[in-house]
């Protein structure tokens, strides 16, 4: 039996209770799969909610009733291909990869916070040669939240202008950059030591929430995304344009809001019920993107430059308590990543 490092979590909860720095069996590759020498994962908003289990509903959305399934948390990852299952072709050892661990949604544990992971081959793509495994992991979960919401009716033109509300986190930063690669203007907003790597990414311009109201700004936009969801679109209405859009991602703020039972779902309901005759509001689009789609456009992406995420932190296994404290803080522009 071949070990290897992981953390494991024994329950929902507080992760400083219920993450442990284990050895475990190392993986094996079923068919259609690989097996991944994991690099660098990123610790992230869905993360958090998996590992705590809350809000409540999404251990019956396929988190695991009683306990997380499976017992090692992580969703998106870079690293080296080190084994490959019955049925894979396009992907061979020794490959850079990066991606998602599971085809289906985020609120689940992946299992690639670990020295191995088994991944899917399908929903990978190879990391450019001129891409570190850091900078890609900060990539995936971030970068296919941005791209699923900025389609549609939310897709922005060349001289949209964009408001990004929560602009430094790892959704925001990455969004920033797609956005102003459509040519759009953009209106950064955040706390204000916080701001000025956003200048360096493109902003346009920068507005610090703590000392100004952007929804009492004298600019319309085309387009606001709502990235750290403090805003209402009762208040945004005066700063949209006649067709503008606002689009939220419905970020819980890690439990302060104290939704514990279906946390922002049914604010998030609400607001596709409105969007049939709102104008403000894009109608829903019921199909997700493939994954595999949007790891290779990302990859596209880093690939001529057009994106460059940003790394916080990055903490060995032995210290993920203290990775997801710092993403509790909300203190760092970018990601924070646990490089096994």
């Amino acid at each position: 039996m071949t070990m290897m490092r992981a953390v494991v979590q024994t329950a929902y909860g507080d992760p400083q209770r219920v993450l442990e720095l284990r050895e475990v069996e190392r993986p094996t590759a079923s068919h259609g799969e690989v097996v991944v020498r994991v690099h660098a994962t990123s610790v992230h908003a869905d993360v958090w909610h998996v590992v705590t289990g809350l809000p409540y509903v999404l251990r019956w959305m396929g988190a695991g009733a009683k306990r997380p399934t499976p017992a090692i948390p992580g969703i998106d990852f870079a690293g080296e291909v080190h084994a490959t299952g019955p049925g894979v072709r396009e992907i061979g050892v020794g490959d850079r990869v990066f991606g998602e661990s599971h085809r289906g949604l985020q609120w689940k544990n992946g299992a690639t916070f670990a020295e191995f992971a088994t991944v899917p081959a399908s929903i990978l793509a190879k990391i450019p040669v001129n891409v570190d495994f850091a900078t890609a992991a900060a990539v995936p979960t971030a970068g296919y939240i941005a791209l699923a919401n900025l389609r549609g009716e939310a897709t922005v033109q060349p001289g949209h202008h964009v408001l990004i509300n929560g602009a430094a986190g790892g959704v925001g930063t990455i969004a920033l950059q797609l956005v102003k690669a459509q040519g759009a203007a953009v209106t950064a907003v955040d706390r204000a030591d916080k701001l000025p790597p956003l200048r360096q990414l493109g902003a346009d311009h920068l507005i610090d929430y703590q000392r100004e109201d952007v929804t009492r700004s004298a600019s319309r936009f085309d387009l606001i995304f709502d990235v750290a969801s403090t805003l209402r679109l009762a208040d945004c209405r005066r700063i949209l344009s006649e067709r503008g859009r606002f689009v939220v991602i419905g970020h819980d703020h890690y439990g302060s809001q104290g939704r514990r039972l279906l946390g922002s779902i049914p604010s998030m309901m609400g607001l596709m019920l409105r969007s049939l005759f709102d104008r403000h509001l894009p109608k829903p689009i019921l199909d997700m993107p493939p994954k595999a789609e949007v790891m290779r456009e990302l990859a596209a992406r880093l690939a001529d430059g057009s994106l460059t995420p940003l790394v916080h932190a990055k903490y060995p296994l032995s210290r993920v308590h203290e990775a997801m404290r710092a993403l509790q803080s909300g203190d760092g522009v970018g990601k924070i990543l646990l490089v096994p």
